[in-house]
């Protein structure tokens, strides 16, 4: 694992910051505390029979305030292990809310327009398609399955540091054709219905806007009429590639088992499954659920579809 991974992977980080201050609360609490307390008190015997043979001499001693500042000094805990105290349980909640319940992510790129836009900060339910350890994301228990239409990060076949969104076309088993910009889902045609057409604020200029219904799921995309189906020089080499049949006007691909196929709602201006591949279980992070924020429209707050 090289250092760029190590970078791009926050569990990792926070896991390692909470087993680092987790060890030293744990050492100060049961060894290190005990420590000072014995210490604190060889110390404070020491003083008070210094104290008490002054006394017998005759000579007055007012040791109140010097014997709690002694004690205080010597039970206080060095400033290393009162941050890691302090931290540890914050670092700890931290890393089991965003490991096992919901982990917060940005949108970098409009792939996804207009479901998502750049900026969209949202929510990803790390649970809803099972239980996995974190750092290593190995799945302990099954809960659901992906299903079509459903959004979903998921850490890039090719560059594991890098976490993507995309939305599930094809689940195992099924038989994706992609031609003249409209999906069959096994041998089923997928149905659009037209809206408006769609400014693209980064580019000025408007793009083609569908309802399509996959399968049952209702969602829109966008369409540049002046861009091919497919690129197919950006198509590159990939596990399975054998299970896709790639054309001008489109491609077939059969998903293979444990796997999914990937699009994006900016069918134009995606980088998906049709050039890189398959998406396999294990690089699974969660289903993407709710935009909390966009600090430049703040209407977007809301649920995703």
């Amino acid at each position: 694992m090289n250092l760029q991974v190590i970078l791009g992977n926050f569990a990792l980080i926070l896991f390692i910051l909470m087993v680092v201050t987790g060890v030293i609360w744990f050492l100060d609490v049961f060894y290190l505390a005990k420590q000072r307390r014995a210490a604190a008190d060889r110390a404070l015997a020491e003083y008070d029979a210094r104290n008490a043979k002054l006394t017998a001499d005759g000579i007055k001693v007012d040791n109140q305030g010097n014997r709690a500042a002694i004690e205080a000094g010597l039970l206080r805990q060095p400033t290393w292990i009162e941050y890691s105290g302090s931290f540890f349980p914050v670092i700890a909640l931290v890393f089991f809310l965003r490991s096992f319940l919901y982990e917060p992510f940005k949108i970098p790129s409009s792939s996804m327009v207009p479901t998502l836009l750049v900026g969209d900060l949202i929510l990803v339910n790390k649970f809803t398609y099972g239980i996995r350890l974190p750092v290593i994301n190995q799945k302990i228990i099954q809960i659901n399955d992906p299903q079509r239409g459903d959004v979903m990060v998921f850490k890039y076949p090719q560059d594991m540091s890098q976490d993507y969104i995309k939305r599930v076309i094809g689940v195992p088993g099924d038989k994706i054709t992609y031609e003249n910009k409209r999906l069959t889902v096994n041998g089923v045609e997928v149905k659009y219905t037209a809206l408006d057409d769609y400014l693209d604020d980064e580019h000025l200029v408007y793009n083609k806007q569908y309802t399509e219904n996959l399968t049952g799921v209702s969602h829109r995309i966008l369409n540049n009429e002046a861009a091919p189906t497919l690129n197919l020089e950006g198509v590159k080499q990939f596990p399975y590639s054998e299970n896709c049949t790639y054309r001008y006007e489109g491609f077939t691909c059969v998903v293979p088992a444990g796997n999914y196929f990937m699009m994006g709602d900016n069918r134009d201006n995606s980088a998906d499954s049709r050039y890189w591949g398959f998406v396999p279980d294990k690089n699974i992070v969660g289903k993407a659920f709710f935009v909390w924020l966009n600090l430049g429209n703040w209407r977007r707050i809301g649920t995703i579809h």
